[in-house]
C-alpha cells in the first residue's frame, strides 16, 4: 500500500492500516517503513474478529506451507525484512475497500504471504 499510496490518493481515496501491536510498535513501524498513512491498533483482536480475519492456531499451520517459505525467501532476497511482530503474530491480514459505508472489495489473506493484488484494489476505487 505504501508504494501505491500516491495512486490511491489520486483516486480520492485514503488508506488506514490496522495492526496488532501497541502504540510504541506502531510508531516505530511507521517511522522504519516510511508509512504515509494512518496506522491504528487492534490490541485485543476485536477488529480482526469483526472482519472474520483468521488468526491463532489455524493461521500458524499456514506459516510453514511451501508457498509461504518460497515467498519468504524471495522477500529476503529483495531486501525485505521481518520486523518485530505485534501482539498476535499469527494474525493474518486483509484488505477492504469501503465506499459510501459499503465494502466494495475485500481480500482476506490466505496465508502470511498472500496480499491483495494492487491492480484489484486500485480497480475497486
Amino acid at each position: 500500500m505504501r508504494d501505491e499510496y500516491d495512486a490511491i490518493t489520486a483516486k480520492g481515496a485514503d488508506v488506514i492500516a490496522v495492526g496488532t501491536g501497541n502504540p510504541m510498535y506502531a510508531k516505530a513501524f511507521v517511522a522504519d517503513e516510511r508509512i504515509p498513512f494512518t496506522v491504528l491498533i487492534d490490541e485485543d483482536g476485536e477488529a480482526a474478529k469483526a472482519a472474520a480475519v483468521q488468526g491463532g492456531a489455524g493461521a500458524m499451520l499456514k506459516l510453514i506451507a511451501p508457498g509461504v517459505l518460497k515467498a519468504g525467501a524471495r522477500a529476503r532476497k529483495a531486501g525485505h525484512k521481518q520486523g518485530k511482530t505485534g501482539a498476535r503474530p499469527m494474525q493474518l491480514g486483509a484488505t477492504f475497500v469501503v465506499k459510501d459505508n459499503e465494502v466494495v472489495y475485500s481480500h482476506v489473506d490466505g496465508d502470511v504471504g498472500d496480499h491483495a493484488p494492487m491492480t484489484e484494489v486500485l480497480a475497486a476505487l
